[in-house]
This record gives C-alpha cells, structure tokens and sequence, in this order.
C-alpha cells in the first residue's frame, strides 16, 4: 500500500508519511517519568502531532513489556461543567479505550463510588487488574473540562498522587491538550478563584512538541520522493518552510495538495504548485483553519492580534497571560525577536477573515481599475479609496470588532475586492489540474513593534508595494519620515522597481478633528530607491 501525507486524524507509519513523534517532545523525559513516578503535562497547538506521539509512545510502553500504558481521550465530556456529569463520561471513556487497546481482561470495574471518588476509585481499580506492571494513563484533550467537571478530575488524580505504585495507582498520568496547565488551571469552584498551587500541585514537568524543522520536512518529502519517485524541487521545498514554518498539518497539506490535485499524474513539484497549493488551502478553509476564525473572536486572543496587526507594542499585554496564551495555541510566536503571527499562511488567514466582511460589504467596482495593458491602476484604486473613506469609515468603525485595525483591514478589503476579478472569492479560471489563473495576489506582512502593515501586490506581471501606518504621537510630519525610509527598504525586499505607496491615517484626536479636505491629502516624495505616492486618510 502507498503512503501519503496525512492531514486527517493521527499518523501511523503504516500508512502514512511521518517523523519518529517522540524526537519532537521538548522539556520531556519519557523514561525517567515511568521509573521515577511522575505525573507531568504536554501542551502544543492543533494538529501538531500531540495524538499521534500518544499513540506512538503508548505503542512503545506496551512493546517495552514493563508497564501497562492506554490512551485516553476526555474530549466527549467538553460539554460537561458539571462534575457529577463528567466524571461518570470520564469512567465510561477509560472503560471504552481500555478495552480498544488492552483488550477486555484489562478493563477495570466501575466501584460503587460517590462521583468525588468515582475516578480515583476506577483507576485504583484499573492498577489492580494490570498488576504486576506499573499503569501509565495519557489522558487526551484535558483542557476540554470546565469549571467543576475540571477541578474534580484534578483534585480525584491529586488524592491518589500518594498512593501511587502498582497495583494502587497509575504509577505515571499524562495530561495532555492545547494548552498549559497554568491557563486551565484557573477554573474556579463557585466563582471564586483556585490557590495556584491547587488542586493539581503534583505536576512535575510542562513539555511541549517542536514544529518541523527545514530538515524534518526534507526528510518526510524524501520518504514520499523515495517511495514513489516523484520529485520536489528544492525552491518548492523551501516554499513549504516558508508558508508554513514547520507547523506539521499545513506542511502535510502543502504536500498533499500537491501530489494528490496539481500533479497528481508524478510530475515534479514545482514551487509555483506550492504557493498554488497555498492558496488553494487558504480558500478552502479546512476545518483545522476555519477554527482560526473563532479564536480570533475571544477577546484575549483579539487583544494579542490586533497588537500585531497595528505593530504597536505593549510590554505589559506581551508579557501577560494573554500572550502565553495565544502561543499556546499555536497563533503567534516570538521565536524570530519580535511577535508575529506564527506563519504566513495563518497570517493571510487572519487577515483575509478579519477584513471579508468590508470585502462583501464594498459595492462592485465600477471605475476603472485595469489599464489597457492590464496593469493594475493604483492611483486611481486609491483615489476611490479615500473618497469611499471619506463617506463611509465613520460609520463603518462604529460597527468594527477590530477598532484599531480597521484601517488597514477597510485597505486590504478594497484591494481584495478588486484584484479577486471583482467577487470576494471568485478566481476567473482553473485548468485541468485545478490550477487556478487570477490575474493577481496580495501578500502581507505584519509583527508587533513594526508600527505598520506591508502589503505587496503583483497584478498583471508587476509588483506594487502599499505600507499602511497610523500617526504615531510623534506626529504625522515623523510618522510619514519613517513611512518613508520603511517602504524603501520593502520595496528593495520585493521589487526595486515597484511602485511604492504609503498611506497614512491620522487617528489622534487632532487629527479627527480635521476636514476632510485636510486629511485627504497626496503627495508624491522622494526616496531612496525612487518616488513614494503619500495618500492621507
């Protein structure tokens, strides 16, 4: 049987492409958590791979032959706040799995037990029956429990924490999900907020999974170049690092959606197949993806992106919770020295989410926006621009989810609408590999602390760069200096020979305060590298 890159449910070598899970465990130390008793937390984002390491070291514990380990997932109890309905669903699920991966002699009666002690109980229970080996329990999907539902798991794992050994208790428990303990760990009993050190004091290690690295994803692309003959070329394995900096879903589903719908036939994948694939991963908003949109509604999370967004800078919000947060989530990271979204293809995502409502709301374009050669008409879009600015942003803000940020999302709507052939997602055309031909595409770069969005848009074979700011306190003459020196340097990034606008809202009270005739402003300055076009919003 021919194995591919898997993008649905956990990898198993058998079937599908895939990297030794354990290798990608950071902070663990598998072996010494079974000899030395400890209980212990991995956390990582989504459709990282956490499944697929649970199965694969369950797999290992029981081949091993010195304990007994199972796979337990809680997920079917996310909608049970209540303890003394989860912890009943609880019991039933290790009773269910159990049976899945030991078999029916290794499933453990339920004791006649209060739902406080009902878990303790099942598990003291489960320790008996597999003795004489050690019992290892990797409880999936933790940080699903709520409020009570949450605290009596902990607190009935807590109260057998001492007895452990085997035949009494699991010698070793495993709590796994997207987030770290810390952040679940703040339900309450009542309202009233936990003590940090309980009910769950007994953890002795917070581990996490690594993304990819370049060489990882050589190294699963060589399994499938290996296995099949189909080649890669080396600028399209490095477009897979670079939309997807290692995530291991998006690097599997760039992979896929090649070799499965651009080239199925074995042609060799080529990097224009991969920004292809990109895209068409972008449009459809896999399940995995589409989740994206609903994290960015939870106002920690929206706290964090709009910071990005903007590039403002906030010590405070980026040292807090909020931020552990959304890195736990796997939607920003600080890994290259500043925060940014944590790849290109979620960053796109998130832009394209938060700006397709003013995209569907924005009227077909009218004026002309193409030149004869089929050049995109910039001054002429920007032109509509401010005069649609000028009428409508004010209400239009009243209504923004994303106050700070609407500005440049209202920017990026218009572009979209127009260089999307006129529809919020329509592509004119797509050949007999799926390949879709549009006539153009936006690309965007965004991170705390760069005070500004860079968009770079390549319409009819030339690239056009845009740089969106907002008028620092220093001022609007500063904010347009900088805005200056910046968009050179990202024009040299992209196109030397592009053209290059920066446009510049004044949201200060001052600035507000003017007529539209005064904030509407063009100018065209110098640059190093050549004239910039300064439209005032």
């Amino acid at each position: 049987m021919v194995r591919f890159f898997n993008t649905t449910g956990p990898c198993n070598p058998d079937d599908h492409y895939m990297l030794p899970p354990e290798k990608r465990v950071i902070r663990a130390q598998l072996d010494r958590y079974i000899q030395l008793k400890l209980y212990w937390v991995l956390h990582a984002p989504r459709q990282t791979g956490k499944t697929t390491f649970l199965m694969s070291w369950m797999k290992a514990i029981n081949t091993g032959g010195d304990a007994v380990a199972c796979y337990v997932s809680v997920e079917a109890c996310q909608e049970f706040p209540r303890a003394e309905d989860a912890i009943p669903a609880i019991c039933s699920a290790i009773l269910s799995y159990a049976e899945s991966f030991l078999g029916k002699d290794m499933v453990p009666a339920v004791p006649d037990e209060p739902i406080p002690m009902m878990l303790n109980g099942v598990l003291k229970a489960w320790s008996a029956l597999v003795a004489p080996k050690p019992l290892v329990v990797l409880f999936d999907e933790v940080d699903v429990l709520q409020d009570q539902a949450m605290v009596s798991f902990l607190r009935q794992l807590r109260g057998g924490f001492p007895t452990r050994g085997t035949g009494s208790f699991p010698v070793s428990v495993a709590l796994v999900g997207m987030r770290d303990l810390r952040d679940y760990l703040v339900q309450s009993k009542d309202g009233v907020p936990l003590n940090p050190g309980s009910p769950f004091n007994i953890k002795e290690d917070s581990a996490t999974l690594s993304l990819f690295t370049m060489e990882d994803i050589r190294e699963l692309v060589s399994q499938h170049v290996s296995e099949t003959g189909q080649q890669f070329e080396e600028e399209a394995i490095d477009a897979v690092w670079d939309a997807t900096r290692g995530q291991p879903w998006l690097v599997n589903a760039l992979c896929k959606k090649c070799t499965w719908t651009l080239c199925p036939a074995g042609e060799t994948v080529t990097i224009e197949q991969i920004r292809e694939a990109r895209e068409l991963l972008i449009q459809e908003r896999a399940v995995h993806l589409d989740s994206l949109a609903e994290r960015l509604r939870d106002p920690r999370i929206k706290r964090i992106v709009e910071l990005i967004f903007t590039g403002d800078m906030d010590p405070d919000l980026l040292r807090g919770d909020d931020f552990v947060l959304a890195q736990d989530l796997g939607l920003v990271t600080a890994a290259g020295g500043s925060p940014e979204i944590a790849n290109p293809i979620y960053r796109e995502i998130i832009a394209r989410i938060l700006s397709y409502p003013y995209q569907l709301s924005l009227p077909q374009p009218e004026w002309r926006w193409q030149r004869p050669d089929g050049t995109l008409d910039m001054d002429a879009l920007f032109r509509e621009f401010q005069d649609f600015w000028s009428h409508h942003s004010d209400i239009w803000e009243e209504k923004a989810d994303y106050t700070e940020a609407f500005p440049h999302l209202l920017v990026m709507a218009f572009l979209q609408r127009v260089i999307n052939g006129g529809g919020p997602d329509a592509w004119p055309s797509s050949d007999h590999h799926g390949v879709v031909s549009r006539p153009g595409r936006v690309e965007r770069e965004f991170a705390a602390g760069r005070g500004r969005v860079d968009v770079a848009v390549l319409y009819g074979g030339v690239w056009t760069v845009i740089e969106i700011k907002l008028v620092s306190r220093r001022g609007r003459q500063t904010t347009v200096e900088q805005g200056l020196t910046q968009i050179s340097r990202y024009r040299d990034t992209v196109d030397p020979q592009a053209a290059a606008y920066l446009v510049v809202f004044d949201r200060t009270e001052a600035g507000r305060a003017k007529s539209w005739e005064e904030r509407l402003t063009w100018e065209t300055r110098d640059a190093p590298g050549g004239a910039v076009t300064v439209v005032g919003g």
